[in-house]
């Protein structure tokens, strides 16, 4: 098939603007249609200036997720490296890992790979919350310091028992690959209380290429939380919750294959609103999540010999206090303060006669962080629609080397990180809103970045290099948009134009070793644009389309910035009576010559240029019940063999076809069944 070209920029925008202004004329004839609710999200689009909102239970396609990333792909603008079949790490606008905040119900979690096997988005599984909301750019401050790509938060919904004391839902998947995945979610309660309970499993096998070719991919992971709330009034509400998930997964793109990824969490929450006219709300948040992730080369592989294991773990505790002020009639003012600490430590073995020991070794903590914030967010409306928002942010961060051989050891880093943005908001009528806004975002350098190794370990001399000294990265960003929002067209435009002050920028060194790797502060830039409509041109019928384009340079030393996804599109089109639904998904994606191979980010550096391809899905939909609604779908229908620019290159592992980087699956079947009670 054709790759997708550049000229299809200009086509989009054309269409963008042929959907506009056939939609005017369409107003008149279809004033009395009833607008229906798209059955299958395709792309999410722009809600909101600057975010995006999507359903994580809404049926979609591609295949429904099964982890944060494989959600957030769907998005404009995001891309997801790809390793195996699970656990891919998501990038946004170019940018990837601790550039982009992970939020889960308002806390942090961070993994222990030292090689990113488990993102924070690997302990989520997206049904088993009510929202996700996309935050683009330094263009906030309540959520921590240095997500200067964006965050992303992952939300449960406060219960609301006014119609059913007693509430769920449950959904079932099956597809390609035996993949298959239980979804289970009760809620009961009442004025007083609420007790909340939900349960997740996915499964799959090794998928196989558009050539037929197994990828090295099974998983299984699963997932159960818990929360019990008292509300002894309409406005307070305290809630003390749980989680605990763990699961396994083979990678294609590395010697080893995560064996456990043990999780457990404990939550204490406490928000009352209308507290006077003065006090709006109070918010407070304590948290601990615990990671304890086991990667090996021989539980989940084939391996005669030697038989190594490692096994990182992660403690994370967090606090948060926040209050929104009603300054006046137009005017908000949300002040906070938060504080995080986690501590790493790892411990590992190795054995050539049989399975390594490794739990009866000691823990070694090898790194410690601590960061401590105060914010403040102003929103101001004014008469007409108009709006400005702007907030600062101070955190005082500190990061210690515990590690005993390193140049740095015994060492401290601490650094002032400064954020802050003001933005303008203008609704120039009934339907259309523009928005400009200037956000500045400091970021300390995170585990990994610390960890890399310029040296090896060839010699016990050259195993000491460190890069734990490293500057933290400061980030400068201007966005403008405009979104549309009438009776048949939803669309926006957003564009971003960076500039990254000692952006920290990871470098393989095979000269040194196959295992060194730099970290080093250069000067960058990068901009971009995301586009996204979708226009109900007649009762029951949509179409949707989108566009991200990105494009990166490396200043300092005048090449291409690593890890640029190329230009991409999806043109879809929707049918919904309410009872039955139907749909087709073209993706299309061109070719990618900018490259910086060697040179990227802790998840990946740039492998050599890559082609484009196109991918056709289709999907279909029935509602038995009211509360019933069965989705089927076939991804990839053309079974194109293709891989992602980003994906990590193919590992050499025994029993599987090698290949440059790690294969997108092949033609893939599945359905769905979800099922509500109220």
């Amino acid at each position: 098939m054709p790759a997708f070209r550049p000229s299809l920029l200009a086509f989009l925008i054309t269409s963008l603007s042929v959907q506009n202004a056939l939609a005017a004329e369409a107003d008149t004839a279809f004033d009395t249609a009833t607008q229906l609710e798209p059955m299958v999200v395709t792309a999410p689009p722009m809600s909101d200036v600057l975010t995006v909102t999507t359903d994580p239970k809404a049926p979609r396609q591609p295949i429904p997720a099964h982890d944060g990333a494989d959600l957030l792909k769907n998005i404009p603008g995001f891309s997801v490296i790809r390793k195996g079949g699970t656990d891919g790490d998501p990038v946004f606008r170019g940018m990837a890992a601790s550039r982009l905040g992970i939020l889960l119900d308002g806390e942090m979690i961070l993994g222990g790979c030292g090689m990113r096997m488990d993102p924070p988005t690997a302990y989520v599984f997206p049904e088993a919350y009510d929202e996700v909301t996309v935050l683009k750019g330094p263009q906030t401050v309540k959520y921590g310091p240095g997500n200067s790509a964006g965050v992303v938060m992952f939300e449960r919904a406060a219960p609301d028992f006014s119609t059913t004391p007693v509430q769920g839902e449950v959904s079932l998947l099956a597809g390609s690959a035996d993949r298959n995945d239980q979804v289970a979610h009760l809620l009961a309660g009442g004025q007083k209380g609420y007790i909340d309970l939900s349960g997740t499993r996915s499964d799959a096998n090794n998928y196989e290429d558009g050539d037929g070719n197994e990828v090295h991919s099974a998983y299984t992971r699963w997932s159960t939380n818990a929360a019990l709330g008292w509300t002894p009034d309409n406005d307070t509400r305290i809630e003390l919750s749980g989680a605990r998930s763990d699961g396994e997964a083979r990678y294609g793109d590395r010697s080893m294959d995560g064996a456990e990824f043990d999780r457990s969490n404990l939550g204490l929450s406490y928000e009352q609103e209308n507290i006077s006219p003065l006090f709006n709300n109070v918010k407070a948040r304590i948290y601990r999540n615990y990671v304890d992730h086991v990667m090996d080369n021989y539980s989940l592989r084939a391996n005669s010999g030697m038989k190594m294991v490692s096994n990182p773990d992660r403690l994370t505790k967090g606090a948060s206090l926040s209050s929104t002020l009603a300054l006046s009639n137009t005017t908000e003012l949300e002040i906070g303060v938060d504080t995080q600490r986690n501590e790493h430590s790892l411990r590992k073995a190795s054995s050539m006669s049989g399975t390594p020991d490794y739990e009866s070794l000691s823990r070694v903590d090898d790194m410690r962080f601590a960061s401590n914030g105060i914010y403040a967010e102003l929103d101001h409306r004014y008469n007409a629609g108009h709006s400005v928002h702007a907030g600062v942010r101070i955190n005082k961060d500190k990061a210690e080397d515990l590690r005993s051989n390193k140049t740095t050891s015994d060492t401290d880093d601490n650094n002032t990180l400064r954020n802050g943005f003001i933005r303008y908001e203008h609704q120039l009528n009934s339907t259309n809103r523009l928005y400009a806004g200037l956000g500045h975002s400091e970021r300390a350098a995170d585990y990994w970045e610390r960890s890399k190794n310029p040296a090896a370990t060839s010699t016990m001399m050259t195993g000491m290099a460190s890069t734990f000294d490293i500057d933290p990265e400061k980030t400068t960003q201007l966005d403008i948009g405009a979104l549309h929002n009438s009776k048949d067209v939803q669309a926006s435009v957003s564009a971003f134009y960076t500039k990254h002050k000692d952006y920290i920028l990871i470098e393989t060194l095979p000269e040194v070793s196959a295992f060194a790797s730099n970290a080093r502060n250069i000067d960058a830039t990068s901009y971009g644009a995301e586009a996204d409509s979708r226009w109900e041109f007649t009762p029951g019928w949509n179409s949707t389309a989108t566009l991200a384009w990105v494009h990166g340079e490396n200043d300092s030393d005048h090449r291409a910035l690593g890890q640029m996804p190329p230009l991409e599109a999806r043109f879809g089109l929707n049918y919904d009576n309410g009872l039955w639904s139907a749909g087709a998904l073209w993706r299309l994606v061109a070719e990618q010559n900018r490259v910086a191979e060697g040179s990227g980010n802790i998840v990946g550096q740039d492998i050599g240029k890559s082609g484009g391809f196109n991918v056709f899905s289709l999907n279909a939909g029935y509602r038995p019940l009211d509360d019933m609604l069965l989705t089927a779908g076939i991804d990839n229908l053309f079974d194109v063999t293709y891989a992602e620019h980003i994906s990590r290159s193919g590992a050499a592992i025994p029993g599987y076809e090698s290949t440059t980087r790690v294969n997108e699956p092949g033609r893939t079947l599945w359905l769905k069944m979800q099922w509500a009670f109220k």
